[in-house]
């Protein structure tokens, strides 16, 4: 059965999993210098332009999968080494070109980058070129077209740049650590830094749970992951790593919820908390309102915080489809209740790292929450939830939900709040497409995942949300 999306997806864990591998072993020292032979043996043919340098890459790599630069705060970095193969991005003349006689594209060029050949045919000065794309707009043959890498494509932010060495660049200033330049970027050279060192560290002084437990928080969207194995033999082979317990942070969802509701029914408008990219995109793109944001804590956090409140001295790893989480659990307010985030991308490497088959475990039981909280993984789930939410506890106010299914979709709604023209009173907002279930950090991604998380709310126990959160009074 087929694990991952894509071959670097694949190539990813296997660094991932070996790095895990020696971390169990306590055999860290030699891990830069073995990896990358072990992966990389001598006469096994690579895609660079030779052996030295494909493992000169995985020894980046490694680094990411060891924790990366320290020096920089975000979660995203580029392995300068391995963004080396993408054509230079702007705005070409194709062969479209007719030579016509109109010239708009010159005309309409405020900065004189456009000459012509002796056959009329246009051309573009890169070095005096701006990429403002008036040529391209004018041109009745459509013949300028604008070449953007993947990565800058799949960044709706605007945070890449390309630098002079042609190499991609983030501008943390406006990166959200979404990661959608991670899955995009069809050689690897853009990645997330790794907590896994840190949750194997956590694991192994708990001491088997005696010195203190360790709970693990599963994002709801895991129903739609690990497609060769059953939900509950997921979570035996957590407990089985060495977790005490796993929890549904679909759980935190409904407390969420709940929550939520009330404060949307006092204030009148409000903007979700729980994806942790949008609610940094608020702050980056649209300072103005940042005070609509709900002050409730994410899912995760809320539910971290509500184990840590019964068990002070637990250890408390979340583990999901978001590379932003591995953001916000650092932030104040939030990295006293959570401990360590990791992916599902990471929880696959780290199975197998332990030579685990979680297809041949018995199946365990994962049964904390209702179907409202379940289905926060995808698009469109959130605002259900609050409106069942505001349902059950008999509030007198109609909820009217904008939903919001990728960042694309984010800033038009936020835009149009800023104008106050947006015929909404709550804006669910997710920065993947899809929700949830189009993490940088699944395993698949896809339209199919939303009928799984579907379906896996619908077997939930509890089908109402008060049912679901009785359970904590």
């Amino acid at each position: 059965m087929k694990k991952f999306d894509t071959k670097v997806q694949h190539l990813k864990y296997k660094v991932l999993r070996e790095v895990a591998r020696e971390a169990w072993k306590d055999n860290l020292m030699h891990t830069m210098m073995d990896i990358p032979m072990r992966l990389v043996p001598g006469k096994v043919p690579t895609m660079r332009c030779c052996v030295y340098k494909e493992r000169a890459i995985l020894g980046e790599r490694i680094k990411l999968a060891m924790g990366g630069d320290k020096n920089n705060p975000n979660v995203i970095e580029v392995i300068e080494i391995a963004c080396d193969e993408c054509p230079s991005a702007g705005y070409e003349v194709s062969s479209a070109c007719r030579g016509c006689l109109a010239h708009r594209c010159e005309d309409v060029c405020k900065r004189g980058a456009i000459t012509f050949d002796h056959n009329h045919v246009a051309h573009i000065d890169k070095n005096k070129c701006v990429e403002c794309g008036a040529c391209a707009k004018v041109c009745p043959y459509t013949a300028i077209i604008n070449h953007k890498r993947p990565c800058q494509n799949a960044c709706k932010v605007k945070a890449i740049n390309i630098n002079e060495n042609k190499g991609a660049e983030i501008d943390n200033s406006k990166c959200i650590s979404c990661g959608a330049c991670v899955y995009q970027c069809p050689f690897g050279a853009i990645a997330d830094k790794s907590f896994i060192l840190d949750m194997i560290d956590i694991i192994k002084k708990s001491e088997n749970n005696t010195k203190y437990k360790v709970y693990a928080i599963v994002a709801p969207s895991i129903s739609s992951q690990f497609t060769y194995a059953k939900l509950g033999q997921v979570i035996t082979g957590l407990k089985k790593m060495g977790f005490y317990t796993v929890i549904e942070a679909a759980l935190g969802a409904d407390m969420v919820a709940y929550e939520e509701s009330k404060e949307l029914a006092e204030k009148g408008f409000l903007t979700s908390s729980c994806c942790p990219a949008f609610v940094d995109f608020i702050h980056k793109n649209f300072p103005s309102l940042t005070h609509l944001i709900s002050h409730n804590l994410s899912p995760m956090a809320a539910l971290a915080k509500y184990i840590k409140s019964n068990d002070k001295n637990c250890k408390v790893v979340f583990i999901g489809p978001c590379t932003a989480k591995k953001m916000e659990f650092q932030k104040e307010g939030v990295n006293e209740y959570v401990d360590c985030v990791i992916t599902f991308e990471e929880l696959q490497a780290l199975y197998d790292s332990l030579d685990m088959d979680i297809s041949t475990l018995e199946e365990g039981v994962l049964d904390n929450a209702s179907y409202y909280g379940r289905i926060f993984a995808r698009s469109g789930g959130l605002s259900d939830a609050v409106a069942q939410a505001i349902k059950e506890q008999n509030i007198d106010f109609e909820a009217k939900p904008i939903v919001c299914d990728g960042i694309e979709a984010c800033k038009m709604a936020l835009l149009r709040k800023s104008k106050n023209v947006l015929d909404a009173n709550f804006i669910e907002g997710m920065a993947c497409i899809n929700g949830c279930i189009g993490g940088a950090g699944c395993l698949t991604h896809g339209e199919k995942n939303k009928a799984e998380v579907d379906k896996y709310g619908r077997e939930a126990l509890e089908k109402n949300i008060g049912d679901a959160i009785s359970v904590l009074k």
